[in-house]
C-alpha cells in the first residue's frame, strides 16, 4: 500500500474509526454477552476435536433429556418399591383371609400340607431376595490410587474402570459388572446383588404362576357368580360374598399378568447368564461380533466359561450341597470373585468341580 495516495489512507482510517465508535455504542449488556458466549461454547463443543463422532454429538444434544429421565427415575425409585410391597402384601392378605380358610375346609391333609409348605417357602425366598437386592450394594471400583488393571477411564467419574464396569447415570457412579439400573429395586444390579435380583425374579414368577394355576377354578367360580344375565335376577349375595369374589378375581388377574411379564424377563436373564454376559455386555458383544465379522474374524466372549460353569460362578456353587443351601434356601454368601479382576478363557475342566 506504499503507492496509495495519502488521502485514500486517511479516508480509510476515518471509516475504521467511525465503525469502531458505532460498535462501542451498540455493545450488548453483559448478561447477554455471557449467554451468547456460553451458546457459542456449547456449539463449538460438538466438534472440539477429531475424535468426535455421531455418538458424542447425540449424547451432547440429548443431555438435557438424559438428565431429566435420570432424575425422574431416581425419584420414582421409592414409589416403585412401595408399589411392590403394597401389591405383594395385598396378595398375601387375600391368601390368608380368603384362600387359606377354603383350603383348610375343602382339601385333603396331603394337599393342605403341600400348599402350606410350598407357599411359605416361596414367600420366604421372595422376601429374602428382594430385601437383599434392594439393600446390598452392587459394588463400586476404588477411587484411590491402586494397581488393579483397568480397561478405560470413566468420562464422568474420571477414575479407572476395571473390566465389566460401567457408569450409571441414575446412581451417578460406576458399578462393578453392571447389568442395569432397576427402578423396582431403587438400586443398580451389579456384581454383589445380581444373584439376589435374578433369584427374586425367579421366585416371584414361580409364586405368581402358583397362585394363577391353583386359583384358576376359584377365579372362574367368582367370575360366574358376579356375571349376571339380564333374563335372570342376580343371586342374593351378601356384601362379604361380593368382596370375596372380587378379591379372588383381583388376585388371579394380577398374578397372571405379573407372572407372564416377569417370566419373560426371567427367561431373558437366564439366557444371558448361560452366555456369561450382562444386559449391557449383550449389546457390546453384538457390536463386536458384527465388527469382527466384517474382517472375517469370529468374536468370542472372554467371560463365557461354559454354560454350566457360568451358572456355578453366578450362584457361587462350589460343591453339590450348595445347590440346596445356596440356591434353594436363603443364603447371603458373597459372589465368586471381587468384581475387579476376571479370569479369561479358563481351562476346559470345571472352574468349580462339582
Amino acid at each position: 500500500m506504499r503507492w496509495w495516495p495519502s488521502c485514500v489512507l486517511h479516508l480509510l482510517r476515518c471509516l475504521r474509526l467511525r465503525v469502531c465508535t458505532r460498535r462501542g455504542r451498540s455493545r450488548l449488556p453483559g448478561w447477554l454477552r455471557e449467554i451468547w458466549a456460553y451458546m457459542r461454547l456449547l456449539v463449538q463443543s460438538l466438534y472440539f476435536n477429531s475424535l468426535t463422532n455421531s455418538d458424542v454429538v447425540f449424547d451432547s444434544v440429548f443431555e438435557p433429556v438424559f438428565w431429566t429421565v435420570d432424575h425422574i427415575t431416581r425419584w420414582f425409585g421409592m414409589v416403585f418399591v412401595c408399589l411392590v410391597v403394597i401389591l405383594t402384601s395385598s396378595i398375601l392378605l387375600i391368601a390368608y383371609l380368603v384362600l387359606l380358610p377354603l383350603v383348610l375346609n375343602t382339601y385333603t391333609p396331603v394337599w393342605i400340607a403341600w400348599h402350606l409348605c410350598y407357599g411359605h417357602w416361596n414367600l420366604v425366598m421372595i422376601a429374602f431376595h428382594y430385601y437383599k437386592a434392594t439393600k446390598t450394594s452392587p459394588g463400586y471400583p476404588p477411587t484411590v490410587k491402586n494397581d488393579i488393571p483397568f480397561v478405560s477411564v470413566c468420562k464422568k467419574c474420571i477414575i479407572p474402570k476395571p473390566a465389566r464396569t460401567h457408569h450409571c447415570g441414575i446412581c451417578n457412579r460406576c458399578i462393578l459388572k453392571m447389568d442395569h439400573h432397576c427402578p423396582w429395586l431403587n438400586n443398580c444390579v451389579g456384581h454383589f446383588n445380581h444373584r439376589y435380583f435374578f433369584s427374586f425374579c425367579l421366585f416371584m414368577t414361580m409364586g405368581c404362576v402358583y397362585c394363577s394355576v391353583s386359583g384358576r377354578n376359584l377365579f372362574l367360580d367368582a367370575y360366574n357368580a358376579l356375571e349376571t344375565n339380564y333374563q335372570t335376577p342376580p343371586p342374593p349375595y351378601t356384601f362379604k360374598d361380593r368382596m370375596i369374589h372380587k378379591s379372588i378375581i383381583y388376585m388371579w388377574v394380577l398374578t397372571s399378568t405379573v407372572g407372564v411379564a416377569l417370566g419373560g424377563l426371567t427367561i431373558w436373564h437366564a439366557v444371558l447368564i448361560s452366555r456369561g454376559e450382562t444386559s449391557i455386555e449383550r449389546h457390546i458383544n453384538g457390536k463386536e461380533t458384527k465388527r469382527l465379522a466384517k474382517r472375517g474374524r469370529v468374536y468370542r466372549n472372554p467371560f463365557n466359561y461354559g454354560r454350566m460353569n457360568n451358572w456355578k460362578v453366578f450362584f457361587g456353587v462350589e460343591k453339590r450341597s450348595h445347590w440346596v443351601t445356596r440356591v434353594l434356601l436363603p443364603s447371603g454368601h458373597a459372589p465368586h470373585g471381587d468384581g475387579l479382576t476376571w479370569g479369561i478363557f479358563p481351562v476346559k475342566k470345571d472352574m468349580m468341580p462339582v
